[in-house]
């Protein structure tokens, strides 16, 4: 499913230099240049019309939305940010500073947390983590990420490629988040947008000729890299997945995105006699080097994490301040998203809660508190 405006080869033909081959940018057409050489075009790399990214997008909102409808805060809690947008609206800043829901709505939407994944056989857990957000401000910044790079790459390499680079590099930051998230629950498409950040720099390195601007293009991955790595320190969002995600994507790209070399392009519309572009390789050695090395290590990888995971393997005991890099507690929110319990007591309109967890106690004005209720305070109460 290609466009009309693909990305051209220039293949430049001078009777004493013999051939040179350049990436170009314009349309394809034939142009006569002083001292009779001959230029023109040939349309060997397509760009693809990209639908695949625009519909990971729109899935991703969708299922926000879905969660914060299930979420239903008025309902759960006293104190909710944008009362105005009803069962929309968004759990108390304290609890999660990122506009979002409660981390008991995640768990029933399918965030990943480890003991049900391990002990309760939900390891597809590894995978429906990726299509949830833990808030509007994570939302944002994954999806405008997403939009920048993903689309880019769709147009460049097809859905088919890109679609496996994101999903596979998804389940590869959940897999590493699972050996050292043990205790809260993780979610975010992050760890499949660095996949595509860490896809794009294997690509970058593999093709490093054909880029007119590569300082531009490694700022811009630096950029978003800082952002998504900001936003990794605040509750319900772990850097663990960003890291898995960037591995994986960047192997992968060695695997996915790796082009023929222009000699072997070119030789296939030039004259059988031009002896300029002798190449019989489609690929360079190095490049077939690279791939099944990262094919090796990927394959290696998941196996091991797998089998790790399943036997509950906690890798914090190996690294003692590993934890700070998915969360790093303030005095303005908790990372702590365990179930939360609380002895309560109803006494006429007056509701007592006592949390388990800290000794913290409350009285609230709410007759009849119903349980839902009931355990949204106590979850205010507790972080």
């Amino acid at each position: 499913m290609a466009d009309h405006h693909p990305s051209d080869i220039q293949i430049r033909v001078n009777s004493r230099q013999g051939t040179a081959i350049h990436p170009v940018e314009a349309d394809a057409q034939s142009v006569q240049a002083p001292g009779s050489n001959v230029f023109w075009e040939v349309k060997q790399f397509r760009k693809w019309v990209p639908w695949l990214i625009p519909s990971f997008v729109i899935a991703n909102i969708v299922m926000f939305v879905i969660t914060m409808f299930i979420n239903n805060c008025p309902k759960n809690s006293v104190s909710c940010i944008a009362r105005f947008l009803g069962r929309f609206s968004f759990q108390p800043l304290k609890e999660n500073p990122l506009l979002g829901p409660s981390s008991l709505t995640l768990r029933r939407m399918g965030a990943l947390e480890v003991n049900r994944a391990v002990h309760g056989d939900q390891l597809w857990r590894l995978v429906t983590c990726n299509w949830l957000h833990a808030g509007v401000f994570h939302l944002l910044a994954n999806m405008l990420s997403l939009l920048v790079i993903g689309i880019r790459l769709e147009q460049e390499f097809g859905f088919i490629r890109i679609g496996l680079l994101y999903v596979i590099s998804g389940f590869g930051g959940s897999l590493l988040s699972s050996l050292f998230i043990q205790s809260n629950i993780s979610v975010g498409a992050s760890g499949a947008l660095f996949g595509l950040l860490g896809g794009m720099l294997s690509e970058l390195i593999t093709n490093w000729t054909i880029y007119s601007n590569k300082v531009a293009a490694l700022f811009t991955l630096l950029v978003i890299i800082a952002i998504n790595l900001a936003v990794g320190i605040l509750p319900h969002v772990d850097n663990f997945a960003h890291i898995g995600g960037f591995i994986s994507g960047f192997l992968l790209g060695f695997v996915f995105l790796i082009r023929p070399q222009f000699g072997w392009v070119s030789q296939r519309y030039t004259s059988p006699t031009d002896s300029s572009f002798a190449v019989e390789h489609k690929f360079k050695i190095y490049q077939c080097v690279l791939w099944i090395i990262s094919l090796i290590l990927l394959i290696a990888g998941f196996t091991v994490g797998l089998v790790l995971l399943r036997r509950g393997f906690d890798a914090n005991h190996h690294c003692s301040w590993c934890h700070y890099l998915s969360c790093v507690p303030t005095s303005k929110w908790s990372c702590n998203s365990e179930p939360t319990y609380c002895l309560s007591q109803q006494v006429g309109n007056q509701l007592n809660l006592t949390c388990s967890s800290n000794g913290k106690s409350a009285t609230y004005i709410l007759p009849n508190a119903s349980n839902s209720e009931i355990q949204g305070l106590c979850s205010g109460l507790c972080n």
